[in-house]
């Protein structure tokens, strides 16, 4: 038990930067993904067939194929035809490709849910289509998309576990260093997985602060 706990110790200093950086890249992804998906989601519910049809594809081609095949197209396919990332960018940007596609989703959902009377209704009072989806509809979208969102940023925190294989700092890649070093990968695997857990309770709880929020603006 004295080694256990001096393994820790000693292992805590790498695991905790490596929990930061992970911080740092799901936020950024999170950032990333919401300037996707909101004109992406905009664009599904586009009339026009030219306008809709590659935001579904790009959905369905991201919904529907892995991350960890996403991270390697982008980080080691796209070098052949000359189009190179560092390792932190290539992971940004796959996480970023793949929650645009969730949370355009959500989005979408969202404001397919807001009832045509207040779109007639902003209408009514001059507002043109783009000010009434976004300061009529877009709040009231967002209250209803919240939850959703919020799972979709939980999500990026142990996604970010996959961009260890592109040797992008975080915390499973911390984990492996020190497991390389200590020989003791029972510990530390566990100990990471809890690093994880107690991220996603934090940002659970700040889901439920926001929704109150939410819900006590909507009223």
């Amino acid at each position: 038990m004295v080694e256990l706990f001096e393994l820790l110790r000693e292992a805590a200093p790498v695991l905790m930067t490596g929990a930061m950086y992970t911080l740092l890249f799901a936020l950024a992804s999170m950032v990333g993904g919401l300037a996707i998906g909101f004109p992406v989601a905009v664009m599904r519910l586009s009339p026009w067939a030219l306008v809709r049809w590659p935001a579904s594809v790009y959905v369905s081609a991201m919904r529907g194929t892995p991350l960890l095949v996403q991270l390697f197209v982008i980080y080691y396919g796209l070098p052949s035809i000359g189009i190179e990332f560092t390792p932190v960018t290539a992971g940004v940007l796959a996480l970023s490709l793949n929650a645009g596609a969730y949370l355009s989703e959500s989005l979408r959902g969202a404001i397919q849910s807001i009832g045509q009377g207040q779109w007639r209704a902003s209408f009514s009072l001059g507002l043109g289509y783009w000010q009434s989806l976004w300061f009529v509809v877009m709040p009231q979208a967002l209250r209803v998309a919240a939850p959703s969102m919020s799972n979709t940023l939980i999500s990026l925190i142990k996604d970010t576990s996959l961009v260890s294989v592109i040797t992008m700092t975080e915390l499973m890649l911390s984990t492996k260093e020190v497991i390389a070093v200590t020989f003791q990968p029972l510990p530390l695997y566990i100990a990471a997985a809890c690093i994880y857990w107690i991220m996603s309770l934090g940002f659970e709880h700040l889901q439920r602060i926001a929704e109150r929020r939410l819900n006590r603006a909507h009223r």
